[in-house]
């Protein structure tokens, strides 16, 4: 969003889709899929691509792996929208209160012996992408993953 003296202007979307997956982690192709033919539809550069897959892949398999308690079924929606200077991917679930974006940064300097375990998956969405907000509401987990992008 963009002001002008006192009025704000949103910029156009390009492009406004989503998919909703099973916490079932043998979909995941199915989000790869999802994630490039938005890029491609972008024209976005594919080395750009396979680290916005990589750093949405991350975040997806984490809500399928640990939001909801074992053995229960549950959704993750992805929600990719895009104007002509950012591509945003929100995650929503409805299950277990989590804020990524809480967790302390992973001392990356330490050797794997040393680190403590977890960590490593938020440091590469937050070293991906430009901006991770997180936001709780209405019962959802509501994880926000922006990338800026030039048309």
């Amino acid at each position: 969003m963009t002001e002008k003296g006192n009025i704000s202007v949103q910029n156009p979307l390009k492009i406004e889709r989503d998919i909703t997956l099973p916490n079932n982690i043998e979909d995941v192709p199915l989000l790869n899929d999802f994630i490039d033919s938005v890029c491609e539809e972008l024209t976005i550069d594919p080395a750009v691509t396979m680290s916005l897959n990589l750093a949405i892949e991350e975040a997806v398999v984490n809500v399928m792996q640990y939001a909801y308690p074992q053995g229960t079924a549950g959704d993750v929606q992805v929600i990719a929208k895009a104007d002509d200077h950012q591509l945003t991917f929100t995650l929503i679930d409805a299950g277990i209160p989590f804020d990524p974006t809480a967790m302390k940064e992973a001392d990356i300097t330490l050797s794997a012996e040393e680190r403590p375990i977890g960590g490593l998956g938020i440091h590469l969405v937050r070293e991906i992408m430009d901006a991770v907000s997180y936001n709780r509401k209405d019962d959802k987990n509501i994880l926000t993953l922006t990338k800026n992008i030039i048309s």
